[in-house]
Parts: structure tokens; sequence; C-alpha cells
């Protein structure tokens, strides 16, 4: 209902909304969710889909129905906390990801650990390669939004962008944050 109000304002941007291996598990999923969408006359394109690595890999063929199920109808899917689970690259290639959110763990000492930052780099490459958006998790100064920058990543989220808020704070944060509207 909220996507519909801010789109009413004229804001079109997505949600996410993460979903579990029990909520993957539930048949209906696909049709209860466009459903939802319909009746609140929201755009399929605004809502955002986020598994992670781990619940992927718990069962590939039930995630792949259900996200190509969705995707047919314009929800798109990204996969979260990557880099944490042991995902096979040959999932990461079938997925119909559009984004690929890089885990906070590997974003939060960039600056100080090599490793971290090679890590990042490569996947910001990969998911590129493959024509995903990148999004790191863990942005907590400008330091590391430089480097992520500078490096392609095409979108942050951390407590540089802004702090988690309700809904209602929103509209006031973007109208009044450098990223606003």
């Amino acid at each position: 209902l909220t996507l519909a109000e801010w789109r009413a304002a004229g804001w079109r941007f997505p949600a996410s909304v993460n979903l579990t291996m029990r909520d993957l598990r539930n048949a209906s999923l696909p049709e209860d969710v466009l459903a939802l969408l319909h009746s609140s006359e929201v755009d399929p394109e605004q809502l955002r889909i986020e598994i992670t690595e781990s619940t992927i890999m718990a069962d590939p063929r039930q995630t792949m129905d259900v996200v190509k199920r969705l995707q047919q109808h314009g929800v798109a899917f990204c996969i979260d906390d990557f880099g944490t689970g042991y995902s096979s690259l040959a999932y990461l290639k079938e997925l119909p990801a559009h984004e690929i959110k890089i885990d906070k763990s590997f974003v939060l000492d960039l600056l100080r650990d090599d490793n971290d930052a090679v890590i990042v780099r490569s996947v910001i490459d990969l998911a590129h390669n493959l024509g995903r958006i990148t999004v790191a998790e863990g942005v907590e100064d400008h330091q590391v939004w430089d480097r992520l920058s500078a490096w392609g990543c095409d979108q942050g989220q951390g407590f540089y962008m802004g702090r988690p808020m309700p809904a209602k704070e929103l509209a006031t944060w973007l109208v009044d944050s450098p990223y606003g509207l």
C-alpha cells in the first residue's frame, strides 16, 4: 500500500522484500504476490525480491521456478549477502538476477583489508560482466563509498546513505537528503 501512496505522490522507486526458503516453498507464492500487487495497484517493476545465497542453494530448482514465474510479470530479483554462502558460479550464471548485493562483511573493512578489497572489486566486475547491477551493503562512511563508486559500484546501502526509518519519515528524508528527489 505504501508503494501505491508513493506512486500517487509522484515517486517511483522499488521496495525490496526478503524471502526465506519457507516462503519459496509456498506453491502459490507467485500468484499471491501478483494478486497483492494488482489489488494495491502497484506495478510489479516496483518490487525487488531479495533471496540470500544460502536460500538459493537450499533448493535451486524451486528458487529458479519462483523467480522465473515472478520475473515474467516484471518483478526483479536480487541475490542478497553475496559472497557469504556456498553458491556455484553456474547458478549465478543461470539465475535471472537483476542485482547482486555484496555482503557487508567484505565492504566494512575494504579500506584496511586488501583481500576484502580484491573480493569486492572482483564481485563488481563479475556482476557487471554478467549484466547485473551491484549494491554494496554496509557502506558506513564517505571514504568507503568513494572507493566503491570509483570501482563502478552502482548503489550503496548503509548508514552513510541513511539510517533505517519508518515509511512515514522517508518522504521527508528524500526531500531533504543529498540523494533526494
